[in-house]
């Protein structure tokens, strides 16, 4: 187990240069201009206050240059300074990064429990109603765009029925817990505030499910394809001719097989619901990567856009990595491939 981590450790850096070096090349090759954000237009025709800003971060350097000192200073963990909040990018995303967490693992754990629940129903009702509704709802969720479902929930519960909270982590005039996590519910738990915590999840719970959407249909008609592919088994007509009832087979024996493939696509997912926060923090006013993200992009914040990639291919290929030693762990023949 030792040597298959330590094999899989040893790629990561070569795929996070990579994963830097694109992002920084793709950056700088739009033709606008980023002393607009870094000066504001109002000083863009004072040629003294554009060439001090364009030697103060290293514009006036060639692109080769440019990406040699980059990555100079990444070595040393430096991510740079962002051109639009004049503060340290690692600074920056270390603020913004636990809101996103909070609601990729929140949607992360609703995909899977529903998901393996439906799944599980959807099987042991093949051919009747209630599997035909849950194939319906999978395919649903895997397909409707989740930008145009956030607006049609907020719409209808917040604007229209006022069951669900207003878009944000918490309501207006609640002061945040202290920071110790950064994530709202957690630090609320743990200073013992109730009703803060009541306050947090509830803003919590509406973003994380239509963030789960996709991953929760995907999960759903993956479970329910194993668990009717594993009843076919020899091992469960044995267990059925020993006698054991049907319930008791498809809970101790088919389910425990037929959930193994949804480990390798948790790790698959982590990356892909910290990308698609860009949708949700926007619709729903939260102050996370995403935002952070889309603010950045909007400004030319060279910096700060190759920052969020960085962070990105990390959690990413951390979840892969994790995910790897998990199968690994249930399967040993994968060690051995």
């Amino acid at each position: 187990m030792l040597r298959f981590t330590l094999r899989r450790l040893a790629l990561i850096p070569l795929l996070l240069w990579g994963i830097v070096t694109i992002a920084f090349f793709l950056s700088r090759s739009v033709s606008s201009n980023p002393l607009v954000t870094i000066v504001g237009e109002r000083n863009l025709g004072n040629p003294d206050v554009v060439a001090a800003a364009t030697r103060r971060w290293g514009l006036d350097k060639s692109l080769a240059e440019q990406y040699w000192v980059y990555l100079t200073n990444l070595v040393r963990g430096d991510l740079g300074t962002s051109f639009r909040t004049k503060s340290p990018v690692l600074d920056d995303l270390g603020a913004r990064l636990p809101a996103t967490l909070e609601l990729a693992f929140t949607a992360l754990v609703i995909a899977v429990v529903l998901g393996t629940v439906g799944g599980v129903i959807a099987a042991r009702t093949q051919g009747r109603v209630a599997d035909g509704v849950l194939r319906v709802a999978a395919l649903a969720g895997s397909s409707l765009p989740v930008f145009w479902v956030g607006l049609v929930f907020l719409f209808v519960f917040y604007a229209t029925l006022g069951i669900a909270p207003s878009p944000g982590r918490l309501s207006a005039r609640v002061i945040p817990p202290p920071d110790v996590t950064g994530f709202y519910t957690v630090d609320s738990l743990l200073t013992g505030d109730w009703p803060l915590f009541t306050d947090a999840f509830a803003h919590l719970l509406m973003p994380a499910f239509i963030m789960s959407l996709a991953l929760l249909g995907t999960v759903i008609r993956l479970v329910r394809s194993q668990m009717l592919e594993e009843q076919g088994a020899d091992y469960v007509r044995t267990a059925r001719a020993k006698g054991m009832a049907r319930g008791q087979v498809l809970n101790r024996h088919v389910l425990k097989n037929a959930i193994t493939p949804v480990v390798t696509l948790i790790g698959v997912s982590v990356g892909l619901l910290i990308m698609g926060a860009v949708l949700i923090e926007t619709i729903f006013s939260w102050n996370g990567i995403g935002t952070y993200a889309v603010e950045s992009s909007r400004g030319l914040d060279f910096p700060a856009i190759t920052g969020v990639c960085l962070v990105g291919g990390v959690l990413f290929l951390l979840g892969n990595l994790l995910t790897d030693i998990a199968y690994a762990t249930i399967d040993p023949r994968v060690r051995l491939s």
